[in-house]
């Protein structure tokens, strides 16, 4: 361990927020929790992909390399299926996974709705088994929450301390070796960000105060993601670019896999949410699809018609939750079946949503589009038409 000044000293274990501590395994009623992180929710898998897992483990990975790649993208493991979490391109996580082999951090970059924090945790949870060392990206993120802070009644009492130390989730992830995720580091002001330069680069935190450093365990890496179209970005350095390995998440392009993982994730939702009403079915899936990609590109899928794009952001995330909402109110406001009326309820306000004028787009989509789509659409249109 590198010192600063004077003798060396150990690592503090600070009094509280041990990185080895799932708050989430030791609750006494699992089935009250709302939503339990990744390694929870797919325990068995990740214990059945442990147990027939062969391959050479780095160091601090629960898995291998491949076993990861299995977890994320699905497969089977003797007579067990591994459920997709991702869908999309292999290669992607291929690069994403070997990434973090390296002494480089993962950015994981794309549109909202792509599913990058969605593939983070995963990637988390598959290889150090602790998905919530969590940095939660704001403008108001401030540097002690990237390296450390204070328990100041203790600070005040007994003056510094390992034991009044409170140390950050990346403070905690270099002593355990584990993964650290930084949710939206593209909303945290650019110093800020900086912050991480020597983290990354040393591999080392700096504690003045006590005159040491911690030094990262092996296993130690960051994954952060960065959306490339809200409000509020900032630009990240050169510098700390280069600390970096950039993936970027696209946006499905074809309908089908859309709609594959829609349908998945709606699923999903509702059995988590215990929601009375099943899924919508496939073929409202595909209109909501099909309205948003065609939405998003600016023209109808065959190409034929160009159309006014609204400034909101139709992600694949927005449409998993409108259906969601949809599932809500079929169960207790409707006939307990997911149709065009429950949907037509949420959609306007995902269509119209950061600004006004995007009423005028969605009308004339309505008129334009919609409308002479003929008789499979227009009971669609009619409740959609409604609303507006």
């Amino acid at each position: 361990m590198a010192k600063s000044s004077g003798k060396a000293k150990p690592n503090p274990a600070p009094a509280s927020g041990s990185p080895t501590t799932t708050a989430s395994t030791s609750e006494p009623n699992r089935d009250s929790i709302l939503r339990h992180p990744a390694e929870v929710q797919y325990a068995q898998e990740l214990a059945i992909l442990a147990q027939h897992d062969t391959n050479p483990k780095p160091e601090s990975w629960n898995l291998s390399p491949q076993a990861v790649k299995t977890y994320i993208l699905g497969g089977k493991v003797a007579d067990h299926e591994i459920t997709p979490k991702y869908v999309g391109n292999p290669r992607l996580v291929e690069i994403a996974i070997g990434t973090l082999l390296t002494d480089r951090a993962l950015l994981l970059v794309g549109e909202p709705g792509t599913a990058k924090s969605w593939l983070s945790e995963h990637l988390a949870a598959a290889i150090c088994g602790d998905s919530l060392l969590v940095v939660q990206g704001t403008a108001g993120t401030t540097e002690e929450q990237i390296r450390y802070s204070w328990n100041y009644a203790l600070l005040l009492a007994e003056g510094p301390s390992p034991k009044a130390l409170v140390p950050s989730p990346i403070y905690r992830a270099m002593m355990s070796g584990k993964i650290v995720r930084f949710e939206e580091i593209s909303r945290v002001p650019s110093e800020i960000q900086d912050s991480l330069i020597t983290i990354l680069s040393e591999k080392m935190l700096a504690v003045p105060e006590l005159g040491f450093h911690v030094s990262a365990k092996r296993g130690f890496n960051v994954i952060a993601t960065a959306n490339t179209r809200d409000r509020g970005v900032n630009e990240m350095s050169s510098a700390l670019m280069r600390r970096f390995n950039r993936v970027q998440l696209p946006v499905p392009s074809d309908i089908e896999t859309e709609v594959k993982i829609v349908r998945k994730r709606v699923a999903e939702i509702g059995t988590n949410l215990r929601l009375p009403a099943p899924p919508p079915p496939e073929e409202l899936v595909r209109k909501i699809v099909q309205i948003f990609q065609e939405l998003r590109r600016g023209q109808t899928i065959d190409g034929r018609q160009k159309i006014k794009p609204p400034s909101s952001v139709l992600s694949t995330a927005e449409a998993i939750s409108l259906f969601g909402n949809s599932m809500a109110l079929a169960s207790h406001f409707g006939n307990g079946q997911v149709c065009e009326s429950d949907v037509a309820a949420g959609l306007h306000g995902v269509v119209v949503k950061e600004d006004d004028r995007d009423q005028a787009v969605w009308i004339e989509y309505l008129e334009n589009v919609m409308k002479k789509r003929g008789t499979e659409w227009r009971d669609f249109y009619q409740a959609c038409r409604e609303l507006v």
